[in-house]
């Protein structure tokens, strides 16, 4: 009992800090500006990490890798920590072991991505209907954009409604499941099956 309490509070812990760098990380690939709440919260608590990165990470095709690894990297601690506080008897190689942790960490990641992106699309959506014009409504809008811009070519608004949003949650929902039939994939890697 105690082991899973540890592991909720870890776990809560590093998807936060994972979040608000990812929320890093796609804020500036979209070139949203930080000079609002929204971009003053991320870039505070997630300067402690990324700052000393920037120095010997450099940038890739635009993307902040000084942002994206460290996610990474929580995520694949998280896996780690969660093998070991639940006793899990790992078999096969060490090659085999650390590419199955570095493979989920990354799935985990991407998982997380998956939610982020969820919550924006969702409280953009929101956000246009209960308050457009709030200073915070053009921060989701802006990141919620590139991930409807395709769905909005195809998907036709209905009387001034945009439905484009509920495809997308839809698509995020089935990408869920494949990420969770890819983290199964990882079981022979780690246990030896």
């Amino acid at each position: 009992m105690l082991n899973n309490v540890l592991l909720l509070i870890v776990d809560t812990a590093i998807s936060l800090i994972t979040l608000v760098l990812l929320a890093r990380f796609f804020m500036q690939w979209q070139r949203v500006s930080f000079r609002n709440q929204i971009g003053q919260f991320v870039v505070t608590a997630t300067d402690w990490v990324v700052r000393p990165l920037r120095r010997v990470v450099p940038g890739l095709f635009g993307l902040d890798m000084a942002s994206l690894l460290p996610a990474w990297a929580f995520q694949t601690l998280l896996v780690v920590f969660e093998i070991l506080i639940r006793g899990v008897a790992l078999g096969g190689d060490g090659a085999g072991i650390a590419l199955g942790v570095l493979g989920l960490g990354l799935v985990e990641m991407l998982r997380m991505m998956v939610y982020l992106v969820f919550g924006v699309v969702l409280i953009s959506a929101v956000l246009s209907w209960v308050s457009p014009h709030a200073p915070a409504a053009a921060v989701f809008d802006a990141l919620a954009a590139p991930f409807l811009r395709p769905f909005r070519r195809v998907v036709p608004t209905i009387s001034n409604v945009d439905l484009s949003p509920l495809v997308l949650l839809l698509v995020l929902q089935i990408l869920l499941m494949v990420l969770g039939g890819m983290r199964n994939s990882f079981a022979p890697l780690l246990f030896g099956l």
